[in-house]
């Protein structure tokens, strides 16, 4: 009875405690280097070194509930073999004939109460820490897709970036069904790819995540993070990242047979160094926006397009298209616009006097190819307009020009 005793306050002690322990155990200072691989290594026993502060409440957590498990374990089997063998029928002992007992009754609900409590207190402070996504420095938008993830960086310092992230392990590494790999794996085979995530070093990021297929999950163990994208709905997450590096994940839900190759790589680098990034990719983009040899998509072109002419058309004529009557020509019903728009190319290009207006039309040759391109197909598909041929690719430009 005694020892009984003793175990129900040892276990009542540390229920009592263990939400103490976790507050004080997650206080600690971030380290000033960061001590793992920012991946997976060979014969791991635990988990990955933490590199925010919520993965260092998880693995806290994780220490922490480890412990209890390991203490009630012990103690449990402890009295348990003890009873067994000090009073055995050997010794002449005889089992008890009561059949119940409300002190042990009370004992063994309220003991496990409390032990559930205890550990149930810093796992909620931590659980609500993770879902808090407001205030966030950056937002980046990652949309799950077989078998690859897209990237928008929708505000914050980056924004407009957008890119495509790709598995970088080559197939020769990786072989077939059948067929053996013809070369040696990398160090960071099947965790690498084309595009990384590039972020700041202690700022707040926030993950907005959907997919448009099936479901995916965006997953590094190491910032703590894991969250699934599912067709839609939009789910967020957040990190803050307490250490340069490069940190790797994967797609955490079976998403397919190529599941096991759509990886997460997230380079988390110093401040002066993601601003360079974003000025080198940011200027990437602009080329590639005006790259005439690109097919864009009629929608691409009528967004742009809408853009280009509130900045330059929109005076005269006007944001309905009817522009001013006895001064610019309305484009609204034109049949210019409505017809075959190599004409309508060669009045941007060119310029025009028809003598029905004062106004002389100007010609536009100062803007990209990309540009005309888009208010073409812009004012062939907006306000009553149905232009038979309603697209004008940047190529088509280029030849007019000539």
């Amino acid at each position: 009875m005694t020892h009984a005793k003793r175990l129900q306050s040892l276990l009542l002690g540390l229920s009592l405690t263990a939400f103490g322990i976790g507050r004080w155990a997650t206080a600690a200072p971030a380290a000033s280097t960061y001590p793992g691989t920012g991946g997976p290594v060979p014969f791991e026993m635990n988990l990955q070194p933490p590199a925010t502060q919520i993965a260092h409440e998880i693995y806290d957590l994780h220490t922490l509930m480890m412990i209890i498990c390991l203490v009630i374990f012990v103690a449990v089997f402890g009295v348990m073999f003890y009873s067994i063998f000090k009073h055995r029928k050997s010794l002449g002992h005889k089992p008890a004939t009561f059949h119940e007992s409300t002190t042990v009754e009370i004992a063994w609900t309220v003991v496990p109460f409390l032990i559930v409590i205890g550990m149930a207190l810093p796992a909620t402070r931590t659980v609500v820490g993770m879902k808090d996504t407001s205030n966030a420095d950056i937002t980046i938008k990652a949309t799950g897709m077989q078998w690859k993830w897209g990237y928008d960086y929708l505000k914050g310092e980056g924004e407009g970036i957008s890119f495509l992230s790709n598995l970088a392990t080559p197939r020769s590494q990786v072989g077939a069904p059948g067929v053996p790999p013809t070369e040696k794996r990398g160090e960071n085979y099947l965790i690498e790819v084309d595009n990384e995530v590039v972020v700041p070093v202690n700022k707040k990021i926030r993950m907005v995540l959907t997919a448009n297929d099936v479901i995916h999950a965006w997953s590094v163990p190491a910032f703590g993070v894991k969250q699934d994208a599912i067709p839609g709905f939009v789910r967020d997450t957040w990190f803050k990242a307490d250490h340069i590096g490069t940190f790797r994940g994967n797609c955490a839900e079976l998403c397919g047979k190529e599941h096991a190759f759509m990886p997460i790589v997230v380079k988390v680098v110093s401040n002066e160094d993601y601003k360079a990034w974003v000025d080198v990719k940011q200027k990437e983009m602009a080329a590639l926006a005006d790259d005439p040899s690109k097919v864009w998509t009629i929608d691409e072109l009528k967004v742009k397009g809408e853009k280009v002419y509130a900045a330059n058309c929109v005076v005269c004529h006007q944001a309905t298209g009817k522009g001013v009557p006895g001064a610019f020509a309305p484009l609204d019903g034109s049949a210019v616009v409505n017809g075959p728009k190599a004409e309508q190319m060669h009045v941007l290009l060119n310029g025009q006097k028809s003598g029905k207006y004062p106004a002389e039309m100007p010609a536009w040759k100062q803007l990209s190819d990309t540009e005309i391109a888009a208010v073409i197909t812009y004012t062939r598909n907006s306000w009553s307009n149905k232009a038979e041929e309603n697209i004008v690719q940047p190529a088509e430009v280029v030849a007019a020009r000539k």
